[in-house]
Order: structure tokens, then C-alpha cells, then sequence
């Protein structure tokens, strides 16, 4: 066994010890991180020095305090794309990709107009930009911190950062029915549910909670579709697992919406829904 698999497995036992459930894979990650290397390649390293033994050890330390893998390293994948993140930007989590994956699955116009609302750190808006290079992507947030992280994300992509809360009254109307497709992942946990340390004392916690219900801001967003979207112009918007048919009702309530889907992630959990705007814009 070589001296890095045994620094591995090690690691992989201090994460593990700590309550780390993928503890193997982030310890393997960090390895990598700190040789450098993809984490594919790690068995091609024939050797490995004592600088790197003891910044591996403080990075299993840091880890094994519950300090996300994403800040240590200072990125995270998200689909095709990999993000820069860290502390005081919502790490983006691969549930989110579901809404991804439904989205570059639908028919837009050739240069359609798309919004991520609630943006972090740019990581559905910086895919689908990829997706519909020609496409107009506005990515709103109204954190000053997330905007920082999402330009760097952005570079090389035409992909326009707007600083707004997106709760706030009559939004942008110069977008109203002129958008072919609105996502958000909202800040949707209610208040009081208890987290990972990850989550609870690592994401801003303005990105994580959506009031009482989680509803809060997931209710602005609905409105904001409602009035941006053209008839015809498609939604999705992320929400807890456990508020899957108060966001249906929601936007059923506002009788401008078809197509109501509740759907799942990758795990099979409720977790996002998308709808179609129909009728004429008001």
C-alpha cells in the first residue's frame, strides 16, 4: 500500500468519525486538491512529500470540523460546469441539477430570454447560458458577496448580473412578457428546521430560509413569472421537500399558469415544479 492510499484511508476514517457521510469521497478529493491532480488520477501519483502530507492533514482537520469541502477546495461542479465558492455564497447542490436537466430539455426560441432568479453563485444561470449561447440570461441576487462569486463565474459568458431583492414590489417591469423562461432556487427551508453544520453555520443563512413556511419567497417569485413570462414562456422554482404541493397551489391560484408539474431530483425527493404561462400578459 502505498504512502498516499494509507494517508487516504486515514483521512477517510477521521471523516468518517466526524458524522461525514461521503467521508471517503472527500477525503479523496482533497487529496487531489492538494497534489493538484483530478481525483481519477490520484493512483498515478508514485509519490507523495511531507508538505504534502501536513497540508493534507490540516485540510482533513478542517473538514472533519464539519467546514464544507467546497471551501476548502474553492470550487464545486455543478453539471458541465465547475463554480467558484466559498464562504458567504450558497454552495450550489447537485438537487438543483434536476432543474438543469428539465430545462435544456425544452424547445426556446433561437435567442430567448431567461432569468435565474435568486442566483448565488451563477450556477443555473452560467449553464444555461452554455446551453442557448445566444440567449439573453439575466442572474438576480441581492447579495453583494454571491454577485462577487457569480462574476467570476460569468466571465466568458454573456451572462448579465442584476443586484435586486427579488421580493421587491413591480421588479424590473421592462421585462414584463418578454421572457421565455424564468428559474429560481429561492431560499425555501423554514424557519427553525434544523440543518447539517454544513448548511447551518457555513451558507448564509438569507440563502437557505424562506420564512415560516418556507413560502416567502417562493410566493415573490411565482408573481414575478406571472408577470415576466410570455404566453407560453416556461417556469421552474425550487422548494422544500416538504412544501411540493403548496408551491403547485401557489401557482395555481394565480390562473395564468398550465402544465403544472410537481417534479423530483435525483433522489427521487419533490423537489422543484414547472409550469407553462398561458393567456395574455396583464
Amino acid at each position: 500500500m502505498t504512502v498516499l492510499r494509507r494517508a487516504i484511508d486515514s483521512a477517510a476514517a477521521v471523516l468518517a468519525e466526524a458524522g461525514i457521510d461521503s467521508a471517503r469521497w472527500d477525503a479523496e478529493e482533497l487529496a487531489a486538491h492538494v497534489a493538484g491532480a483530478e481525483r481519477g488520477r490520484l493512483t498515478l501519483i508514485e509519490s507523495i512529500d511531507d508538505e504534502f502530507l501536513v497540508r493534507y492533514r490540516d485540510m482533513v482537520a478542517a473538514r472533519s470540523r464539519r467546514i464544507p469541502l467546497q471551501h476548502l477546495t474553492g470550487t464545486a461542479a455543478f453539471g458541465p460546469v465547475v463554480l467558484h465558492v466559498g464562504p458567504g455564497v450558497f454552495i450550489p447542490r447537485p438537487e438543483t441539477e434536476a432543474i438543469l436537466e428539465w430545462a435544456t430539455a425544452q424547445r426556446l426560441a433561437a435567442a430567448p430570454v431567461i432569468v435565474d432568479l435568486c442566483t448565488g453563485s451563477g450556477a443555473l444561470a452560467v449553464t444555461l447560458s452554455r446551453h442557448w449561447p445566444a440567449a439573453r440570461v439575466l442572474a438576480v441576487d441581492d447579495s453583494d458577496t454571491a454577485l462577487d462569486y457569480a462574476r467570476r463565474n460569468v466571465e466568458g459568458t454573456a451572462v448579465e448580473l442584476v443586484r435586486a431583492d427579488v421580493t421587491a414590489p413591480r421588479l424590473l417591469p421592462e421585462l414584463d412578457g418578454r421572457v421565455d423562461l424564468v428559474v429560481a432556487n429561492p431560499p425555501y427551508v423554514p424557519d427553525g428546521v434544523e440543518l447539517d453544520p454544513e448548511v447551518a453555520q457555513h451558507d448564509p443563512s438569507h440563502a437557505v430560509f424562506g420564512g415560516p413556511d418556507g413560502m416567502t419567497v417562493i410566493d415573490a417569485v411565482v408573481d414575478l413569472a406571472r408577470r415576466w413570462l410570455r404566453p407560453g414562456g416556461l417556469f421552474a422554482v425550487e422548494h422544500d421537500d416538504t412544501t411540493s404541493s403548496r408551491t403547485v397551489e401557489l401557482i395555481e391560484r394565480t390562473g395564468l399558469f398550465g402544465d403544472i408539474r410537481a417534479r423530483h431530483d435525483l433522489t427521487g425527493r419533490p423537489r422543484f415544479v414547472t409550469a407553462s404561462r398561458s393567456g395574455a400578459c396583464d
